[in-house]
């Protein structure tokens, strides 16, 4: 199995924005339906009230409208315009689960949603323009992003590496040094969740497949999480890959510099 069959995808925010438009809609069309099908019954009560619980559905519809718009305009402008820290609640702790619900529904993979998923989330993190000192960064990584061979394990200190360069591992202890970070090896969701609360940081970097960067963003929530996919060229959980040029430019954006740092 080559490198290029099981390459990641970039993944795009598109797919999200426009699954989040389909959930929208239907939230709003299920709000009508409320409000529609016991609207006689309601006029019995009082003549009013019909009206009046319209009035609130209206309300509601808009909300929701309003609030994807946001999402919307917030992603594509790269600005913080209203309430964005809420907004990462909304997606997070109640969008997503339907998002993905409707996608399959329409027959969508899985991951492809997440990876919209986790470029969304990481568009509305950095929207927030919030600048961090290096240390008060954790970057977190997968240990199968290290040679399962490697006699030198790094999991617990991965300065560790001899810096041989038949992984990842070499570039990121290079970008450790350059920032002045932290970077740590978990071998487990139980183990980073396990070093977020004895590092307590400000914002996470963290590099994983789909499945982990997703449960991690909504179990770290309210904590920022910034997530990285990680490329699996011989399947999941071995010798995996990662971009070192992507965590770069994403910590660039976020973490506040004293001085240049020299690249």
């Amino acid at each position: 199995m080559t490198s290029a069959e099981t390459k990641t995808p970039q993944p795009r925010k598109r797919l999200f924005i426009s699954l989040m438009g389909i959930t929208c809609l239907i939230v709003v069309a299920v709000i009508f339906l409320i409000w529609w099908i016991p609207n006689r019954g309601l006029a019995n009560i009082h003549p009013d009230l019909p009206h009046v619980v319209g009035i609130i559905m209206m309300a509601l519809s808009g909300v929701a409208i309003l609030g994807t718009g946001l999402l919307v305009l917030t992603t594509a402008l790269g600005k913080d315009i209203f309430f964005t820290r809420f907004m990462r609640l909304v997606v997070i702790k109640f969008l997503l689960p339907v998002i993905e619900f409707v996608g399959r529904l329409m027959g969508l993979d899985k991951d492809r949603i997440r990876q919209s998923f986790i470029a969304m989330n990481n568009s509305l993190v950095i929207s927030q323009r919030q600048k961090v000192r290096p240390d008060r960064v954790l970057v977190l990584l997968p240990h199968c992003i290290q040679l399962f061979d490697c006699e030198i394990k790094v999991t617990g200190d991965i300065n560790k590496c001899v810096l041989c360069g038949r992984c990842d591992i070499k570039g990121l202890v290079e970008i450790s040094r350059k920032y002045k970070i932290d970077i740590s090896v978990a071998t487990g969701g139980t183990l980073a969740r396990k070093v977020i609360v004895e590092k307590r940081p400000k914002l996470v970097l963290a590099v994983a497949c789909e499945r982990d960067l997703t449960s991690g963003i909504k179990d770290c929530y309210p904590l920022p999480v910034i997530g990285i996919l990680n490329e699996r060229p011989f399947g999941p959980c071995f010798n995996t890959v990662v971009d070192v040029s992507k965590i770069d430019e994403a910590l660039s954006q976020v973490l506040l510099l004293e001085e240049p740092v020299q690249g």
